[in-house]
């Protein structure tokens, strides 16, 4: 990374789930990498009241856990990691960050995290603008974590509140799929590389499949996660950010704006999606590996009558120069036989098959290009060659590639994204445009509520789902 400014970086909801084990470790490996010491500030926001010792210990807990030594831990906490209660009213905060500015002689760089659900953003950043700490001696950014509205109507109503006090420069909408190391990898991969940027196009791909599957049920977040599903959870943000990234265009020069410019002309390209290009799934009781798994509407917290879907399927069609007539094929989903998120671009087959005489095969095997973005993140390209026997046979085999294999461990995504946020840079954060797109393609459906059908849990979704949308579920790579 290129260096950190001293800054003090205030998180609100420090004592949740999501501060405590991503966003501590990332923020504290990335400061001391830096030799940040007094220069980098952790304020942690709370509606509990504890004094700092109390946050310091937790925090230095969850650090350990993370694999943090002790002794590293224990120091960075002493010295760096402060916290303040808001029982008391927003003045308190607002005069804890001066003083730890003051004491700490900082230039009034401040950070702004909001690990809050989303029902609480509105109320933190009106205490922020009507604070006056949207601006300040230094810089001012703004972190907000998905989900960004929960409709078209109420994202544009965030967006219009957030730049009632903050610059859309000072935004940070954060995903963090996009700060996988292999996600980002996919413009690098296509861009540098003329032998697969020459044949991404209509003209060489038959079709697009793209995977975000999750072997777990909904455990703990099955109150939220009754109030969202499947398409606002997953579909709107994380699978729609990766296809814009596989279907943009060149960006005119390597710049966030110029980049996040052809992503929102990707969603705007997007034909209509109708009723019977998206079908929806829900998981039932059933046994996974020998244990016995509760159904969604049995998970705690889940009514009964539930219909809200764990698992979704789309048929996305470009309606460009680029990808006319190449259909992109979207899935995501609970209680799946794994975790897995992949792309899978499947090429055009030959024009005419020369070994059809020579060989038992009646069917040609398509060039695949797998792009395994988690786990054992890589790359395999599928190509067929002949098998040292007679008579002749054709075996397709992979040319791969992984991350592991070359480059060891890769850093978090939380820990990538953080870091471009204390650089300034926007590139892998998602604009107001490119939020108010996204939910436009999809409030349609969610005008009339999911009939979602079901499922066994360790399966792929219900077939009647690969039906509707037109791509059964053995034509998928992974089923």
């Amino acid at each position: 990374m290129v260096g950190i400014d001293p800054h003090i970086f205030v998180v609100f909801g420090a004592t949740g789930d999501l501060a405590r084990r991503k966003l501590l470790p990332a923020y504290q490996s990335l400061v001391v990498a830096n030799e940040m010491g007094a220069g980098a500030q952790f304020l942690g926001i709370g509606r509990q009241m504890m004094s700092d010792e109390e946050f310091r210990k937790m925090i230095r807990e969850s650090l350990i856990e993370a694999g943090v030594a002790e002794a590293d831990a224990t120091v960075w906490c002493e010295e760096c990691v402060t916290y303040c209660g808001t029982e008391e009213g927003f003045d308190r905060v607002v005069g804890k960050i001066g003083e730890l500015e003051r004491a700490k002689r900082l230039s009034g760089n401040r950070i702004f995290y909001l690990a809050l659900p989303p029902l609480a953003f509105q109320g933190a950043i009106e205490s922020l603008g009507d604070a006056g700490l949207a601006t300040g001696p230094g810089f001012s950014r703004l972190v907000v974590e998905k989900p960004f509205g929960s409709d078209l109507e109420s994202a544009h109503k965030l967006n219009d509140l957030v730049h009632r006090y903050f610059d859309e420069s000072q935004i940070y909408r954060i995903d963090h799929y996009l700060g996988k190391e292999t996600v980002q990898n996919l413009l690098v991969f296509r861009y540098a590389n003329s032998l697969f940027e020459s044949s991404w196009n209509r003209d060489r791909v038959d079709n697009v499949e793209i995977t975000v599957a999750e072997a777990i049920g909904v455990g703990h977040r099955s109150l939220y996660y009754d109030a969202v599903g499947a398409l606002r959870d997953i579909v709107q943000n994380h699978l729609t950010q990766i296809l814009t990234l596989v279907a943009m265009e060149p960006p005119a020069v390597w710049a966030p704006d110029a980049i996040r410019n052809e992503k929102v002309k990707v969603l705007r390209s997007i034909e209509e999606i109708r009723a019977d290009e998206v079908a929806f799934g829900q998981y039932e009781a059933g046994t996974v590996d020998g244990e016995a798994v509760a159904g969604y509407r049995q998970e705690r917290g889940v009514p009964e009558d539930s219909s809200t879907e764990t698992a979704a399927f789309l048929r996305v069609n470009i309606d460009n120069w680029r990808w006319q007539g190449v259909p992109f094929y979207l899935r995501t989903g609970k209680r799946f036989p794994r975790r897995l998120t992949q792309i899978v671009v499947t090429f055009r087959q030959p024009p005419v098959f020369l070994f059809e005489r020579l060989t038992d095969m009646r069917k040609m095997h398509s060039n695949r290009l797998v792009i395994t973005l988690q786990p054992n993140e890589g790359f395999d390209l599928l190509f067929d060659v002949k098998a040292p026997e007679e008579p002749l046979r054709l075996e397709t085999l992979p040319l791969s590639f992984t991350y592991a294999d070359t480059f060891g461990n890769l850093p978090s995504a939380y820990e990538t994204l953080l870091s471009d946020v204390l650089a300034g840079d926007q590139t892998l954060f998602v604009r107001s445009d490119e939020v108010e797109e996204s939910w436009r393609l999809y409030d349609p459906l969610l005008a009339d509520g999911p009939k979602p059908f079901p499922y066994a849990p360790g399966t792929w979704g219900p077939q009647e789902a690969y039906e509707q949308v037109g791509r059964p579920l053995t034509a998928w790579l992974a089923h």
